[in-house]
């Protein structure tokens, strides 16, 4: 076995004496990535990525040890990395945390929706912020370093570079890279360029077209909003003029784009609103400003009265409506009682109209029952995008029929197209109602449906009453 041949042939073998090589996840040449277990057989499972070029192993092992010190919810955990040796050939190895789904799985099998776009670029965003005040630069921004682990969407962490440094093994004729990352120092406006390729990715199944030769920018495809915004922000060929971050967060969320203030000295505006030189220090009359002061306070004031009338006008009519006056009988003005004066113990509860449901409460209660389930039918093609599980919880209320007349999420999980298969399943259930003291009465379910490769399953969970 050489070193460049790193490749599906090697599922079996033992990576340091404890890592068995499980499956084949991808990779060529001098790299590849498997699936792993931890701690033996039906234990936690994980990803393990080998490199077989000796010359940097010393870089790989020093970045690892960097990168695994970084903890954000939306980065990948770096787990345990070393050295070993297959058949003469030195390798390195990092383990990392193993994804249920990779974005790069899904998008040739279908876009994604506008909702799963934003769902995705949220914490990606999250990711960056937290990597570039670290000092860091991803630099392998794309589809196949957006994963999911249990169910939240995270990137990659094994492969960052420190800013200033130059970027290794950058490809000039990949799209995600920054013009400038293959020639010169990686900065985080490489990463900003690698989103807005990825925007395009994601949500047209294709990447933007380039024209190297013209040095023109790539073309944007008509996207929906507030994306072909982003995208066209993000694809600027000169670094300096992209959108940073908070601009991509700003146009996501649909806020006005932050602007630089002048950094003019501060100045004064006269009487009639114009700008005037700073004054001297020591010479501000202080008499506008007690004025000032004193009008906030009358205003504040005036405001205080008005809201304490209202507040109680508001209160006077709701203690009228809720306790009038009782009209005097025939007997005279001391029998007039409220009725909430009586104690409660004076009107047994079962003289009451409508009290029935109130006392069947304390009383034991009949669990109802599942009538008819769905599952939902998932394509094939959609089912081999899931590595591991996806978990979707739904909570149903149930009328007194059994029939579900609303239903919200509990868990919406990593992918919108999972979760309306969900929703529009859990719909679809009937139960049988639970009793009390006889009676059919409303209930409340969870619904929890886990998809994975091999089918989808939902398990069932009456929570109330």
């Amino acid at each position: 076995m050489n070193a460049f041949a790193i490749g599906g042939d090697w599922v079996g073998q033992v990576i340091d004496g404890r890592f068995p090589l499980l499956e084949w996840l991808g990779g060529s040449g001098t790299r590849g990535t498997f699936l792993t277990e931890l701690d033996g057989p039906g234990s936690q499972k994980a990803t393990l990525k080998l490199f077989s070029a000796p010359v940097q192993a010393e870089d790989r092992l020093s970045g690892w040890k960097a990168m695994a010190d970084l903890s954000h919810v939306n980065l990948v955990r770096i787990l345990l990395f070393g050295r070993a040796e297959i058949d003469g050939v030195p390798l390195v190895y990092v383990v990392t945390e193993f994804a249920e789904e990779v974005l790069s799985q899904i998008i040739p099998e279908r876009p994604l929706t506008v909702d799963e776009t934003r769902q995705m670029l949220e914490p990606v965003l999250d990711a960056l912020s937290y990597v570039h005040a670290k000092g860091f630069v991803h630099g392998h921004l794309k589809p196949s370093n957006i994963l999911v682990v249990e169910n939240e969407v995270k990137l990659s962490a094994d492969g960052l570079i420190v800013a200033g440094a130059q970027g290794s093994e950058i490809s000039s004729t990949d799209v995600h890279n920054a013009p400038e990352a293959a020639t010169g120092p990686m900065q985080p406006s490489a990463d900003i360029w690698s989103l807005g390729v990825t925007v395009v990715e994601a949500l047209t199944q294709n990447l933007p077209v380039r024209d190297v030769a013209n040095g023109a920018a790539p073309t944007v495809p008509s996207l929906p909003k507030p994306f072909a915004e982003i995208a066209h922000a993000c694809l600027i060929l000169d670094a300096a003029r992209r959108a940073g971050l908070s601009d991509v967060r700003a146009m996501l969320e649909g806020r006005p784009k932050p602007t630089l203030l002048p950094t003019k000295p501060a100045t004064d505006l006269d009487a009639a609103g114009m700008l005037t030189e700073p004054k001297a220090r020591g010479k501000i009359s202080v008499v506008p400003l007690i004025i000032g002061v004193v009008v906030l306070v009358i205003i504040a004031i005036g405001l205080a009265m008005r809201s304490h009338k209202t507040n109680t006008a508001g209160l006077e009519t709701e203690t009228t409506q809720q306790a009038p006056p009782a009209e005097p009988d025939s007997k005279g003005p001391s029998s007039a009682v409220p009725a909430s004066a009586a104690p409660s113990s004076a009107i047994p509860s079962s003289s009451v109209p409508g009290s029935e449901n109130a006392s069947a409460t304390t009383s034991g209660t009949a669990k109802g029952d599942v009538v008819h389930r769905d599952v939902p039918d998932v394509p094939p093609s959609a089912s081999a995008t899931v590595q591991g599980k996806v978990t979707v919880a739904v909570r149903v209320s149930v009328d007194a029929t059994g029939a579900v007349h609303d239903a919200e999420f509990t868990t919406h999980g990593p992918s919108a197209y999972f979760a309306r298969l969900a929703m529009e399943s859990a719909r679809k259930w009937t139960f049988k109602p639970p009793q009390t003291n006889g009676h059919a009465t409303p209930s409340t379910w969870v619904l929890r449906y886990q998809f994975r490769r091999s089918g989808a399953d939902v398990t069932p969970q009456q929570t109330n009453p």
